[in-house]
């Protein structure tokens, strides 16, 4: 399993716990503090920390999940974005690496 893809399951009971907000609607979701319009996350994240989309996924009812990070700073930022293009911020931390992993051999629990 890749750290990206362990950054997107951390991710995933926070995400959603966002997604039902974001289903009682855009104004509530855009209550909340750590949403915004799709593009000015975006931008934000970039600007300010240097991230860019690593990887990305589609969630229950359309949402896209998407790891934000920066090789430089080893910041790193997970998104919920609803259909409607209102993304929030999930999780954020440090020391982000890439990493590569082999599935187990089958049969193999480990």
């Amino acid at each position: 399993m890749t750290r990206n893809t362990t950054l997107m399951a951390m991710g995933a009971l926070a995400a959603a716990t966002v997604l039902n907000m974001m289903a009682t609607g855009a104004a509530m979701a855009q209550q909340v503090r750590n949403c915004g319009p799709r593009e000015l996350v975006v931008n934000r994240l970039a600007d300010r920390y240097g991230e860019t989309r690593q990887s990305m996924g589609l969630g229950a009812n359309n949402a896209v999940l998407e790891v934000f990070a920066s090789d430089e700073s080893g910041t790193w930022t997970v998104t919920v974005t609803s259909p409607e293009g209102m993304t929030c911020l999930i999780a954020s931390g440090q020391a982000f690496e890439e990493l590569v992993e082999a599935l187990p051999a089958k049969g193999n629990d480990a």
